[in-house]
């Protein structure tokens, strides 16, 4: 079990089991944002900031690039396929990704890869340079049980469907879950 904290967030990881990452693009949330009722509990915080990211009224919103999406889609395939880790569920939206994974080395440093990978790539694409593409801290959460696990990984196909971008997850192309892809999970939205 490896715990640090960067920035804001506390990150617990564990080699083996599944973790549930969200990671957005740089200056996605606009700075000085209030969340609703005061103080919230992680899950209450998540759903907030996850559905203003759904509404994506603010910011870059990169992701909606078909050219810049697969560059996001090809890099975690590629990751699993290499073996870093298994691959349960993933989805692109305009400005952030949910990805479920088990993690087989070091989440902190699969992730680097992978945003780091990522960001040089959409960066080149979009003829940017010297800007950050994600922002530097992502929200994770170790999957405690069988039941979060599919709590998660229906929650990750149906985000499309819940933000208005694809009548069910088998239509989202930048989805695990998209009819076109290998092993689509589409008995996971069911």
């Amino acid at each position: 079990m490896t715990s640090f904290t960067s920035r804001r967030l506390p990150h617990v990881y564990s080699i083996g089991q599944p973790l549930f990452v969200t990671f957005r693009l740089h200056g996605s949330l606009p700075q000085g944002r209030h969340h609703p009722n005061g103080a919230l509990t992680s899950s209450e915080s998540f759903a907030c900031m996850d559905g203003f990211l759904d509404r994506a009224t603010y910011g870059p919103l990169f992701l909606r690039i078909p050219e810049i999406a697969r560059i996001v889609a090809n890099s975690i395939e590629q990751g699993g396929r290499e073996g870093r880790y298994a691959s349960h569920a993933w989805v692109i939206m305009p400005n952030h990704v949910h990805f479920l994974m088990t993690p087989h080395a070091n989440p902190a440093e699969i992730l680097r890869r992978l945003k780091g990978a990522t960001a040089r790539q959409a960066n080149l694409q979009l003829n940017r340079q010297g800007t950050p593409f994600w922002q530097r801290e992502s929200y994770d959460r170790l999957v405690r049980d069988p039941n979060e696990f599919r709590q998660i990984e229906r929650y990750i196909v149906l985000n499309p469907v819940k933000a208005g971008i694809a009548a069910s997850p088998e239509q989202c192309e930048w989805s695990s879950a998209w009819e076109g892809r290998q092993g689509g999970l589409k008995s996971a939205a069911s």
